[in-house]
């Protein structure tokens, strides 16, 4: 009886743990599927359109970053080439419109100052309804002043861009230490 009872019992265990084993455990889902499901979102914060872009056009992308690296190499003409025949500029203390010429001799490195850049990342961004589009680069900003000192910045640019010319470009900065 005592060698029945301790089958009895080693055979619920066995079953109970068969039975545990036997649950189907799915797959992790595939996460390099690109699926979106639109879900609705109780933003704190209301604007006209949110949730409003979709990943832009990468010729947008090489032509902005074409003309970074043109205006790295001290190239002016061959990074206005990627810009309209006039642009919206806003930095700090600008917001006006300005010819190529001006373009020209307001971007135009200083003599002596080597620029350099480490770029960091870039996107490019359509609206919805197609009417705009924007490439926006982050990049560390590395010159030498006057003195020869080496000094450098931290930079986001938002250039808005039109049939792949650029024809709106805000500048931000972070002075670094």
């Amino acid at each position: 009886m005592r060698h029945f009872l301790l089958l009895l019992i080693g055979g619920a265990l066995f079953a109970s743990c068969n039975n545990a084993g036997s649950t189907k455990i799915d797959a992790p889902a595939d996460t390099t599927a690109n699926t979106t499901v639109a879900q609705q979102v109780n933003y704190p914060y209301t604007i006209d359109h949110p949730d409003y872009w979709d990943i832009g056009i990468q010729q947008n992308t090489l032509n902005a970053l074409n003309a970074l690296k043109a205006w790295e190499n001290k190239n002016m003409d061959a990074s206005l080439k990627y810009f309209a025949d006039s642009v919206h500029l806003q930095f700090d203390g600008i917001d006006k419109m300005v010819s190529n010429d001006t373009l020209k001799a307001m971007l135009a490195p200083p003599v002596g100052s080597d620029p350099s850049v480490k770029m960091q990342d870039w996107e490019s961004v359509i609206s919805k309804d197609k009417k705009d589009e924007y490439v926006t680069l982050w990049y560390r900003e590395y010159w030498k002043n006057a003195k020869g000192d080496k000094d450098s910045v931290d930079v986001i640019n938002d250039l808005k861009m039109k049939d792949g010319k650029i024809i709106g470009l805000d500048e931000y900065q972070r002075k670094l230490h």
